[in-house]
Formats: structure tokens, sequence, C-alpha cells
């Protein structure tokens, strides 16, 4: 009888030597596979089970969390969801996340193991942080101005501060309620497919994902190059430029807007945005030197980021003498964020050099206390001092006697350059309207704002798009925001 008694113990100690090995098994050498699963819930439920850090705009949230009751417990809130969705994104519990929403979700979320002192121990005992916040660079007054000045119309614009690179403003319209997709049930996913199949594409964050052909705007940077090469060496001698100007190799002759543009100066053909003059330049100036101003200005930079991922501006190296022509006064395939133009204006404000743009001021924990800063950011040279001084006069000549007359503010030193780009087969499309421009307050020892704006508004009519007439005006109001407020 005690054989068997010995025999069945021995079994029983080899089925719980076996259930211990098989759970050893589960939970130490499988443990990653099963977390990942799909199938899995406790993560997702545990990510919902506590409310989500905020993101901050002038030290405010304009984020919060609902308590649901439900198994996935806290939903996203939005406060002003529209105007600051091109910059929060959206946190959907169905569709994931976007923009800072996605690129600062460790630390919204909590799981950023620099949200707590002693990580290990966290570790141990499977204690979760609570959402740790971000504080934007962003400037309210500001953001308010460029959204409201869209007033519903496509386009976007973005303000950055030329010493810093701080982004202080980053609209786009049309826009959307990131809180239609914050849940779980039915209607969240009816307005996704809704806002998908939206052919004004609200939830495209046109400021950085968004290239246009940038129009007149880039002569500024035509200019910035033909004055460090050395073709131009005074801004007031003729430019021996031809009206019409036949583009090199072809047939085709290259018009102007205005009249009375052959033969001008730099500083007449910036005041007038002189189309024969400046692609004559370019093509003076050379492809090298053209795409070598270009790459320092940003353009055909793979790797901005603010932090989320900007599209790549384009200003194309490969091109004949007629296309750079073309490519010099903005157009062929010269294509811009707004961000990047911005930071064509901040360049020239900020003495030739640009600071790389940020949106990120700092990230702290639950009860404020900061995790991480901006730290300074990288410095680069996009043309001498001396081009850029002359540069800022000439775009502020352009606010006070040329075609930016409408970006003027009283006590202000404004400079700035408009744009009409043509886009569309034979330039068939609504041309979009551009602005570029700088401010300094009178009270300021340099230049505090440098903005783009870009509105596409295909239901206006043709002679009524200018950058002077529609972008300027926005601009202005996202300047005189900027200059009127107190940090």
């Amino acid at each position: 009888m005690a054989r068997y008694i010995r025999h069945a113990a021995c079994f029983c100690a080899l089925l719980l030597m076996a259930l211990l090995v098989n759970a050893a098994r589960v939970q130490v050498v499988q443990a990653r596979a099963h977390g990942e699963n799909p199938a899995n819930r406790r993560e997702t439920i545990a990510r919902y089970g506590r409310e989500r850090g905020d993101i901050l705009v002038g030290g405010r949230p304009v984020t919060g969390s609902r308590d649901t009751g439900e198994q996935l417990r806290y939903e996203r809130t939005y406060t002003d969801g529209p105007l600051y969705a091109p910059v929060t994104g959206f946190a959907s519990q169905e569709y994931g996340t976007s923009f800072l929403e996605h690129t600062e979700d460790s630390v919204l979320s909590g799981s950023d193991p620099l949200l707590t002192p002693f990580p290990l121990w966290n570790d141990f005992t499977r204690r979760r942080n609570p959402g740790g916040n971000v504080v934007t660079t962003l400037n309210r007054a500001a953001q308010k101005a460029a959204f409201h000045g869209l007033g519903g119309r496509k386009g976007a614009v973005a303000a950055v501060e030329p010493a810093t690179g701080r982004v202080l403003a980053l609209a786009s319209s049309p826009s959307y309620d990131p809180a239609a997709l914050s849940g779980n049930d039915p209607r969240v996913g009816r307005a996704w497919a809704r806002l998908n199949a939206d052919v004004d594409k609200p939830m495209l964050n046109r400021a950085v994902r968004q290239t246009y052909p940038p129009g007149s705007t880039f002569k500024v940077v035509t200019a910035a190059a033909a004055l460090d090469a050395g073709v131009i060496k005074d801004v007031d001698a003729p430019t021996d430029s031809p009206e019409p100007y036949t583009l090199p190799g072809t047939t085709t002759s290259l018009t102007n807007e205005s009249e009375g543009c052959e033969d001008l100066s730099l500083r007449e053909a910036f005041r007038w945005s002189c189309n024969t003059v400046f692609a004559k330049l370019g093509v003076k100036v050379g492809a090298r030197d053209m795409t070598a101003t270009a790459h320092a200005f940003g353009f055909n930079d793979h790797s901005l980021r603010i932090p989320f991922s900007v599209a790549r501006s384009t200003f194309d190296p490969t091109v004949d003498k007629a296309q750079l022509a073309l490519s010099s006064i903005g157009q062929y395939n010269t294509r811009a964020t707004p961000l990047q133009m911005a930071m064509v204006s901040a360049a020239v404000a900020n003495g030739g050099q640009i600071r790389t743009p940020y949106l990120v001021e700092r990230t702290t924990t639950d009860d404020g206390d900061t995790v991480a800063t901006a730290g300074s950011r990288p410095v680069r040279q996009a043309m001498y001092p001396a081009t850029a001084a002359r540069l800022k006069e000439l775009m502020a000549q352009v606010v006070t006697e040329g075609t930016g007359t409408n970006a003027a503010i009283p006590g202000a030193v404004v400079g700035g350059k408009t744009g009409t780009a043509q886009h569309g087969i034979g330039n068939s499309g609504t041309p979009y309207a551009w602005f570029v421009s700088w401010a300094q307050g009178e009270r300021d020892m340099e230049p505090k704002v440098a903005v783009a704006v870009v509105v596409e508004d295909a239901s206006a009519v043709r002679g009524d798009i200018t950058g002077g007439g529609v972008a300027a005006p926005i601009a202005r109001a996202v300047m005189k925001a900027v200059l009127n407020s107190r940090y």
C-alpha cells in the first residue's frame, strides 16, 4: 500500500513541477509575446484606466479626460478642439494617436520612465505613473488670430520666434474636433469615415504636412543667393533685365503682373515683385549656388521634426536653365510648407541665422515638476549677416510702400513679401495667396515673430487672390497678437 502512495506522490510532484515550469515559460519566456498579442486587452484596459496627461498652451490645458465608467474608463476631451487640432492631433481608443498625442505619448500616458525617480521599484510593484504634461511653445493669442483669420478658408499659418525657433502658431483650415474620435462607440467609426472622405481634408495639417509652390515669396531666397554670390553688389543698380524675359533655350516669354519691371534694381524689383528680374537672377546665380542657398534655408531637408515630422520642402538641383528661371520665382518643382517659409522669414529677421523650430517647451510630471526641456537649438547660417541686413531693409520697404502695405502695424517695424503662386494644368487653378513677414515692436531689441500665411481658396474670384490682399491681413493679426503679448 505504501508503495502505491509513494508512486502517487511522485506523480503529483512531477505534475506540480510541470505546472511550475509551464507557468515560468508563460510568464517569463513568452511574456512579451502574450503582452503584445492583439487579443490581450489587459494593457489597453490599464492604459485607459487612468487619466491621460494634458497638453498645455499658455499655461492652461487644452486637453482633458472624461470618466465614462466603462471598461476603457477614460476618454480624451479637447478644449477648442478645431483650434488646436494641428498641434494636439487626436488620441483615439479606436484609431491610435497623431501629432503631439503621438510623439509625446509616453509622457502623456505615464509610461515614460523619467516620470518616476524609482523606475525599478515601479517595475517590481507594477505601479503605473500618472500621465505627465506637455508644455507647448504656442502663443494662445497668436494661435487664435491665425485660425480665425483663415476664417474657414483652405490654408495654413505658421509663426516662429526668430531668435529661438519657438513655434508660436500653427493653424490649419478647415479643421476638425479631435474629440469626435476619442471613444469607441459607433459614432467614432462614423466620424472617422466622414473625416477621411471629406474632399477638404480637415485632418490634413497644412502648416507642416502640405507643400505648395511658394511663388514670389521664394524671391527672398533668390535675392539672398544673388547677394551672397556677388551677382548683385548694389541693390539700387539696374539689373539689365528685359521685359518680357525669354526663358533660356526656349521661345517661352515670362511676363510680370506689374508694369515697368524692365532693368529695375533689386530694390524696386523686390518691392514690386518682378518675375523677369528674379528669373534672370536665378539663372545668373546658377543651379549649384541656388541649390546651396535653398538647402541652407532648410529646403530638401528630410529630417526636420518639431517633434512630429514635417513634409520636405524641395528645390530641384537637376534643372536646366529654363527650369531654374521658373524655380527661382517659386514655380516649377519648387515646393514649401508654410513652416519652411516662416523659417525663411525668420532667417532674415535673425541676421541670417536659422534656429531649428520646436513646439514642446518642456515636459512635466502631473504635479508640475520638470522632466525634460527643449534645450538649446542648433543654429544654421542661411546667408551672410550683411545679406540679411539688406533683405530686412527690402522687406520693410515692401510693407511701407510696396505690395504688402496691408501688413503694416502702427508703432512697429514690419517686413514682408507677397506671393501669388500659380498651379494646375496650364496654371488654370486659382492661385495660392502667400505672405511671409516678420515684426519688431518699438520697444523690442530684435524681431519677435516671423510668419508665413498661405490661402488656397477656390471659391474666390481669381483676380482677388493676392498675397497682399488676402494673406497679409492674416499675418498682420498674428504679428500684432505676438507683439501685444506678455510672456
